[in-house]
């Protein structure tokens, strides 16, 4: 559900970072706007309580140069890892147009993933919305940890289509975070197609996902079990590469 402001030649896109508490969602905000220019980002906001380190979101307003001539403005927002908490879960989804999955990598989070991504499609479809038609990237996060499972066990675990974007990442270490917020910028800019010709004020995703066998798997997975990692070597730390003018750029 992008919206389009003509007048200023704006769009803007809402993306949600979904996942397991304490799965590093937080994390990934904080450092986007850490790295992020002054000018291109807005007031960091964090509500905290004591049984929850979010309890409702963190919201980035922040700049991604230009696509067609208009100015990308995503507003970036996490919600809490709490089951307790699903009512705030699905006030901070309404009129999301792009979700990112952070998957906890560690061994014995496999159920906390599955639970998290069963009740993601559950609160996207309570409000309206096919959880098969948003825009999705899953960022396998804590990749720097020797207890990390192997991204092919999480992934046939969670069964995430070919299609979908992947990213491996560690929001500690800070690498993976910009190609993550790269790749589901480029995921929502596909639906949204050429926006001088989107009417004014929010309109619908255009275009059915692939989805389907991640959420059916998620629903119909009562146990899982899946073996130990090795430990996996850290990488460097991607670059924030500048866009082209279809395509937008992310700006540490």
């Amino acid at each position: 559900m992008p919206l389009v402001t003509h007048a200023k030649r704006e769009l803007h896109l809402k993306v949600v970072y979904y996942g397991p508490g304490l799965g590093g969602k937080t994390t990934n905000l904080e450092l986007i706007h850490a790295r992020s220019r002054p000018e291109n980002r807005g007031r960091l906001v964090s509500l905290m309580t004591e049984a929850e380190r979010t309890l409702f979101f963190d919201l980035l307003p922040m700049d991604l140069g230009h696509f067609k001539g208009y100015r990308v403005r995503l507003h970036l927002c996490t919600v809490p890892g709490q089951i307790a908490h699903d009512a705030t879960r699905r006030l901070v989804l309404r009129h999301v147009d792009g979700v990112v999955f952070v998957v906890d990598s560690q061994d014995g989070r496999m159920e906390q993933n599955v639970e998290s991504i069963r009740n993601l499609a559950d609160n996207l479809r309570l409000q309206g919305d096919d959880p098969d038609r948003i825009p999705l990237v899953v960022q396998y996060n804590k990749r720097d940890l020797s207890i990390a499972l192997p991204v092919d066990d999480l992934r046939e675990a969670l069964a995430v289509p070919e299609d979908v974007a992947q990213v491996e990442a560690s929001a500690l270490e800070g690498w993976g975070v910009f190609e993550t917020l790269k790749a589901i910028t480029k995921a929502c800019l596909k639906l949204v197609g050429d926006p001088r010709k989107m009417p004014e004020g929010r309109s619908p995703s255009i275009l059915p996902g692939r989805r389907a066998s991640m959420y059916a798997a998620a629903e119909s997975s009562a146990e899982i079990r899946v073996p130990k990692a090795p430990r996996v070597p850290s990488v460097d730390a991607p670059s924030a590469d500048a866009g082209s003018d279809d395509e937008p750029r992310s700006e540490p």
